[in-house]
């Protein structure tokens, strides 16, 4: 691919958002950083890997510590206080990452405030992957047997619950609301190949402009 561009993936829980970001990747020749993300935000920051998993896509909940900081603080240039929470220093390092990946060049991201972290970047392609909740049970279901039928639309719930409250959280825009990305697809129209095929092309079409 001659010329870069950073694909970065929000999505609803169920909707395949994921996969469909794997996808574009192979279909772009590109790399996929997803969890990949928290293992290099620990070794930047020298943190306990398995630690912070549990913080991963999680809001902090010190509102003091919001309140001294002000929202605008957030970034690469923060020094790490002792009381600072988990959270708070697992966004800066992802962050930090993020903009790393995006220098070296084209590749796909999940999640974790990508889109608003790149949002001075003009090589940037924001995405957001939601689905019907039908659909999106079905695929739960399939994919996680472990979780009961009668919790699955709860789990559903609580994961956008929490994906929005981090998004809303630090970047202070709206999870999910239209004019934050280039481009919103429901999968549950077009698929998961379809969808990727479908954002491929506008990619593909966009680059070669």
């Amino acid at each position: 691919m001659s010329k870069k561009i950073i694909v970065t993936v929000a999505r609803q829980y169920g909707s395949g958002g994921r996969e469909i970001g794997e996808r574009v990747a192979e279909l772009l020749g590109v790399p996929l950083y997803d969890k990949q993300l928290i293992t290099d935000a620990a070794a930047k920051g020298n943190l306990n890997e398995e630690i912070i998993r549990g913080a991963d896509e999680s809001a902090a909940n010190s509102l003091l510590y919001t309140l001294a900081m002000g929202s605008n603080h957030y970034g690469t240039a923060m020094h790490f206080g002792y009381k600072m929470p988990l959270n708070d220093k697992l966004f800066i390092l992802q962050s930090e990452v993020i903009k790393e990946y995006a220098e070296a060049g084209s590749c796909v991201i999940i999640g974790r405030c990508a889109d608003y972290v790149l949002k001075d970047d003009h090589d940037v392609f924001r995405l957001f992957i939601y689905g019907d909740l039908e659909h999106r049970q079905e695929r739960v279901k399939q994919r996680h047997p472990e979780i009961k039928p009668s919790q699955i639309i709860d789990v559903i719930n609580k994961t956008d619950k929490r994906r929005s409250s981090y998004y809303n959280f630090y970047t202070g825009n709206k999870w999910g609301k239209y004019d934050n990305y280039d481009m919103a697809v429901n999968s549950s129209t077009f698929g998961i190949e379809g969808t990727a095929q479908l954002i491929y092309a506008s990619i593909k079409k966009l680059i070669e402009e």
